[in-house]
């Protein structure tokens, strides 16, 4: 969880490279803006530069649990807002996260 954590932490103050250090080189990322997955650190560069840029999202981890098949899902507070400050959404949601030698190598959307 610590290295979740993390990353939840370098997601929300928009520190690309931090959290992208926290992937494998060929992660398999899910697409929550347009369904389907982006592959690779560029992709999820490119996915965040793109998301970051239309809207402000803040995701808050709020429990840890480990599944029968080795993932972490997380239960996540969700919030966005468009660039006027409008709200888009407030929920709960899901992560699913997929950890091999310490390196996150999926990422999928409950």
């Amino acid at each position: 969880t610590d290295l979740l954590e993390h990353l939840y932490d370098l997601f929300n103050a928009r520190d690309m490279e931090g959290a992208l250090a926290t992937m494998h080189p060929d992660v398999v990322w899910a697409n929550g803006l347009d369904g389907g997955h982006v592959y690779g650190l560029d992709g999820v560069r490119d996915y965040w530069a793109r998301q970051w840029a239309s809207i402000a999202t803040h995701a808050e981890p709020l429990s840890f649990s480990i599944g029968a098949d080795g993932t972490t899902d997380v239960e996540v507070h969700l919030t966005a807002r468009d660039l006027k400050d409008n709200w888009l959404f407030d929920k709960m949601g899901g992560h699913i996260f997929r950890i091999e030698n310490g390196l996150i190598r999926r990422f999928d959307i409950r």
